[in-house]
């Protein structure tokens, strides 16, 4: 019962702080004039009303989990009375800590893309190659600590199927995971409360799962993640008064996928991650078939109305508040099925 409240007083202490952090916030981005540059042809035309909308947002839960989640690990170790000595119990403090790092390391690519963003007053901030070189080299420190502190699993694991030994290939395998997948849930915030009621779902899914797999201290994260989320929202559900921008994606992006490798159920991660999968992929499927078909016919033809695939649910007339619900309820569907797999095999 007390490992439950620290649990749930981790959540609201993070909600709490997310939530009063944007009255000083949002006023202070508005002082600052960072708002959000609007290109018609990244999304429907009416999203041009957005146009100056306080950006980088995202530091409402980034602070709120940071701060939160350290508290509840904290406050877990010296209700457990967990002996620094016990290299297991040491081990798994240190890759919450891991987890948190690389999360802050892809949250700052995301502030720099935002900043470059604000001040050139145009929606042109980092390279491709200049993210990519930056999430390589973040993305194998990460992989390093995992190694170290989560042990040598070098599987994958489908619940109820693991796969043999796959040594230096698991990890440049986990390496494009976390590539893909921190870009999907960056591409999934394009509605407002879009990405993070997708991600308040998510982690609520891992929490259990956490439970289930006796992660304790990384349920501190994940519940310090959800209840930053839920406090953010009340600031970015439709019509939003500030975005996470790239700061709030990229953090929340790193987030997703880390606590899933910790976890090491594969399976349970793309069921998880499934609505960001889509999301991505919809570009992909896009972008190829204009190509295939600009190759073939002289002009590009397109399978949906507009990529990621919640815009074209826009253009098909579904409210924003529409698309949060339903891509939150398709997550959740997901989410609960990975946890069945958990529990059964």
């Amino acid at each position: 019962m007390a490992l439950w409240l620290i649990i749930l007083f981790t959540s609201l202490l993070s909600f709490v702080i997310s939530a009063v952090s944007g009255k000083w916030l949002v006023p202070f981005l508005h002082k600052l004039k960072f708002g959000q540059p609007i290109k018609v042809k990244d999304g429907p035309e009416w999203h041009a009303k957005k146009q100056g909308t306080p950006t980088m947002g995202g530091f409402m839960f980034i602070i709120s989990t940071v701060i939160s989640s350290l508290a509840g690990c904290l406050a877990y170790r010296h209700w457990a009375e967990l002996d620094s000595l016990d290299t297991a119990a040491t081990n798994k403090f240190f890759i919450v800590i891991s987890v948190i790092v690389f999360s802050l390391l892809f949250g700052f690519i995301g502030f720099i893309d935002d900043f470059t963003k604000v001040v050139r007053k145009n929606n042109n901030g980092l390279t491709a190659i200049q993210k990519i070189i930056l999430q390589t080299i973040f993305s194998v420190g990460f992989l390093f600590a995992l190694h170290i502190f989560g042990g040598e699993k070098t599987t994958i694991n489908l619940g109820f199927w693991e796969s043999p030994s796959l040594g230096i290939f698991y990890y440049i395998l986990m390496f494009a995971v976390i590539i893909y997948l921190t870009n999907a849930v960056n591409l999934t915030d394009g509605v407002d409360g879009l990405c993070g009621s997708v991600t308040f779902t998510a982690m609520l899914i891992f929490t259990v799962c956490c439970s289930i797999l006796i992660e304790t201290e990384l349920s501190c994260f994940t519940m310090a993640l959800a209840g930053g989320c839920l406090g953010f929202l009340i600031w970015n559900l439709n019509p939003a008064k500030c975005f996470m921008g790239d700061t709030g994606s990229m953090f929340l992006g790193a987030a997703v996928t880390a606590v899933g490798l910790v976890l090491h159920n594969h399976l349970l991660l793309i069921l998880v991650s499934l609505v960001y999968i889509i999301e991505a992929l919809s570009v992909v499927i896009q972008v190829g078939y204009f190509k295939i078909t600009k190759k073939k016919y002289g002009e590009g033809r397109r399978i949906f109305k507009m990529t990621p695939i919640h815009h074209h649910f826009e253009m098909s007339k579904w409210s924003e508040y529409k698309i949060v619900i339903v891509f939150s309820l398709a997550g959740a569907v997901f989410g609960i099925l990975g946890i069945a797999l958990i529990l059964a095999f």
